[in-house]
Formats: C-alpha cells, sequence, structure tokens
C-alpha cells in the first residue's frame, strides 16, 4: 500500500489552524496506513473503540440495528475522521458498528498511541479540545437540520453536498441517514429529476 501522509497533514492543518510543525509531525507520526476490504468491519457494536482514523480513500457505513430496523447514522467519506468517539474517549462499549462499503484506505492511531500524544505535544489539551469541540460541532449542525428541515429539504442539502456519493453507495442508506423510508426518499428523487420540487 503506498500511501502518504499529505492529506492526514493538510486536514490536521486546517482542524488545528496554529500547530507547530514539530508537533504536527509528531501526531501525524502516530498514525499508520490500514486498509479495510469491502464489506469488513471497523468495529462492531458492543465492542470497545480502540483506534481513530482519517480516510485516504473509500466509504464507512456507521449504522446500529434496533428491534425493528437498522440506522444509517452516516457515511463517512474520503478527508474524514472516524471512530465511536464516545467508545474512544470513555472506554465504554460502541453503540454503532461501522463497516467498510467499498475498499477503504486509512491513517489509524491506536488508542494507546493517542493518549502518549498527551507527554509527546505540550499544547495537546488544547488540539484535543479543539478536535472534540469540531467533532461535536458538526453532530449539532446535523442534528439541528434533521430537526428544522422538511425530508426534501434534507434531501435537496445533502444532495448539495455529496452528489457523487449518490452514485457510490446503496440509496437505501442514504434514505436511513436522512430519516425518510426507501419510498418516501425514492419520491423526493423522482420529483427532483422531473423539475417538480
Amino acid at each position: 500500500m503506498n500511501m502518504t501522509t499529505t492529506d492526514l497533514e493538510q486536514n490536521l492543518t486546517s482542524y488545528f489552524k496554529d500547530i507547530e510543525a514539530d508537533d504536527l509531525k509528531t501526531i501525524v507520526s502516530f498514525f499508520k496506513p490500514e486498509l479495510i476490504k469491502k464489506n469488513e468491519f471497523f468495529l462492531e457494536a458492543g465492542k470497545k473503540s480502540t483506534k481513530l482514523s482519517f480516510i485516504r480513500s473509500g466509504f464507512l457505513r456507521i449504522f446500529c440495528e434496533t428491534e425493528k430496523k437498522e440506522i444509517t447514522q452516516w457515511i463517512s467519506t474520503k478527508g474524514y475522521f472516524v471512530t465511536d468517539l464516545s467508545s474512544f474517549i470513555s472506554d465504554i462499549p460502541a453503540r454503532w458498528s461501522i463497516q467498510a462499503l467499498t475498499d477503504t484506505e486509512l491513517f489509524t492511531i491506536e488508542k494507546a498511541d493517542y493518549e502518549k500524544l498527551q507527554d509527546k505535544v505540550p499544547q495537546w489539551h488544547i488540539l484535543e479540545k479543539a478536535f472534540i469541540v469540531h467533532c461535536f460541532t458538526t453532530i449539532e449542525t446535523r442534528i439541528y437540520g434533521h430537526l428544522s428541515m422538511t425530508a426534501e429539504e434534507r434531501y435537496q442539502c445533502f444532495f448539495n453536498e455529496n452528489p457523487k456519493l449518490f452514485n457510490q453507495v446503496p440509496l437505501q442508506y442514504i434514505a436511513s441517514m436522512l430519516g425518510m423510508t426507501s419510498e418516501t426518499f425514492s419520491r423526493i428523487r423522482n420529483k427532483i429529476a422531473n423539475g417538480n420540487l
């Protein structure tokens, strides 16, 4: 696997605007290349999350199974970090399963190495706080959109931000993630295709 850390470095720089070059190199050095094959699990619900990964290419679906149905929480794509954050930070069993929808290239840091960063990087407590705040702000923004938008608005907003995804992953996963049935999703999709929305 021929993977460079350039994408990871650029992403970390966007998260941490004032990060020192030496600190950046130290953090990046703890991330190791990993390849997950299509349909393999990055994490299974009920197990503890022991790694945090940056997606270089591919798609990972975050989902859970209830008694009545399977719920897709998110589809993580290139340029994003992935883990069950509560499990990773708090050392509790994961609520979510994370499975590769395609062969997926990652840069991964194990939890033991993640914990070493507080000793290796002087400003780590500030950087980690900024990272976690960013994660929760992203989640809050998604929840706000989910609660305040109509189904049509959720569809249109997500499509505008992720048009290629609609041709690359099963549409029932996107429908679930947007909080709608496959039937509603198809109806909205057809309306838009026919210029009626």
